[in-house]
């Protein structure tokens, strides 16, 4: 079995197509595109079924990715604008209390003019081109009396402190604005890749979309028979592995904690079995493949990040052999896909769109795609 990486690869990306309307032009084109197929074309110039098949599921995958990074980008957004908020928010009461300050300078200018004060130094000072022109001109300090200087404090400290925070919002405001932008344009990604593989599907006739779920339906179940496997050496590790009758009490505490901890999340996971994939979606009704895994160890009380590329550091990585009840599953080079384990080769996934909610082999694409296993809490 190849190892596991713990480190996160770059990213690799595979361009997607826009489709015409058409239906030759739509298979032409994927032909033309789809140089690494296994299947060589038709006479005709149409692509094989496989090479059909190869390019939705590679358009499929592209939407997953462009969906984590939609994730990644509305959680920032989301973030950044309570920010704003609260510094507006901030803003707002420095204002009414500089303006509070101002007041009470003004109180004393107008005391001082009633007075008939030679020189009416408040009045002046709040004239003045600055206050520090005024302070050098007239020597204030020296004059005002201790409640005036404090007043005088009080309006330089909150003025000082509003201009910061007013500094703050707007430079937030600019952090938003493109947190914005780039949610839009991880939400455009995705729905071209979904509308590109819807298109290429459309193209297919009766006969051509029976001979695709025949294909489906022989890698599930080569998937399944590797799932078989994988429980069956889980299995004989687990046979073999030393009776340690003097393991400590801690290390045996710790493995009932989280074995507690993963039947509540495997229990919110089975019963979301049967809802809709939804990309960006979190739940109750519809979920994406972070989505689900996130609320289900949320049902276990404990937190994970959103996105799969933050699942992916949120626990200790461990061999897909060791894999326990629980685990999360990652797969593909750009950690776009996240399952959790069910135990005997299985997972429980939101595979992708227009499919549901269901158990299936965590080689349901195949053992290459297999990226890392992570224990979380």
């Amino acid at each position: 079995m190849a190892s596991h990486r713990k480190s996160r690869p770059a990213v690799t990306r595979v361009a997607g197509i826009r489709t015409p309307a058409l239906a030759t032009a739509a298979l032409t084109s994927v032909a033309l595109l789809s140089q690494s197929a296994n299947a060589a074309p038709s006479a005709d110039g149409k692509p094989s079924l496989e090479e059909v098949e190869k390019k939705v599921d590679d358009l499929y995958r592209q939407a997953e990715s462009a969906t984590e990074k939609y994730n990644a980008a509305k959680e920032k957004t989301t973030k950044q604008r309570r920010r704003v908020d609260s510094l507006l928010g901030d803003v707002a009461k420095r204002a009414q209390k500089l303006n509070e300050e101002r007041d009470k300078l003004g109180s004393f200018a107008a005391a001082q003019y009633r007075t008939g004060t030679a020189e009416p130094d408040t009045a002046t000072f709040l004239l003045a081109d600055s206050p520090q022109d005024y302070f050098d001109r007239t020597q204030l300090m020296g004059r005002l009396t201790a409640r005036e200087k404090s007043a005088v404090d009080d309006y330089f400290t909150e003025q000082a402190a509003t201009m910061r925070k007013r500094q703050e919002a707007s430079q937030s405001l600019e952090t938003l604005t493109a947190s914005q932008s780039e949610l839009q344009t991880a939400k455009s990604a995705v729905q071209r890749k979904l509308s590109d593989a819807r298109e290429l599907l459309s193209a297919l006739n009766a006969e051509e979309k029976a001979r695709l779920a025949a294909i489906e339906k022989q890698k599930q179940q080569e998937a399944q028979r590797k799932a078989a496997e994988l429980a069956q050496q889980q299995a004989a590790a687990e046979k073999a592995a030393p009776q340690e009758g003097g393991s400590s009490a801690a290390t045996s505490g710790s493995d009932s904690s989280y074995a507690t901890k993963a039947a509540k999340a495997l229990a919110f996971a089975r019963a979301q079995i049967g809802k809709p994939y939804v990309w960006g979606a979190t739940g109750p009704g519809s979920y994406d493949c972070s989505g689900l895994t996130q609320a289900a160890w949320r049902a276990a009380g404990v937190s994970l990040p959103r996105t799969t590329y933050d699942q992916v550091n949120a626990g200790t990585t461990v061999s897909l052999a060791d894999a326990r009840p629980g685990d999360l599953i990652f797969f593909y080079d750009d950690i776009s896909h996240v399952g959790v384990y069910i135990g005997n080769g299985m997972m429980i996934h939101a595979p992708k769109p227009g499919a549901y909610v269901r158990e299936e082999s965590v080689y349901y694409g195949g053992e290459s795609i297999i990226h890392s296993v992570v224990r979380p809490a």
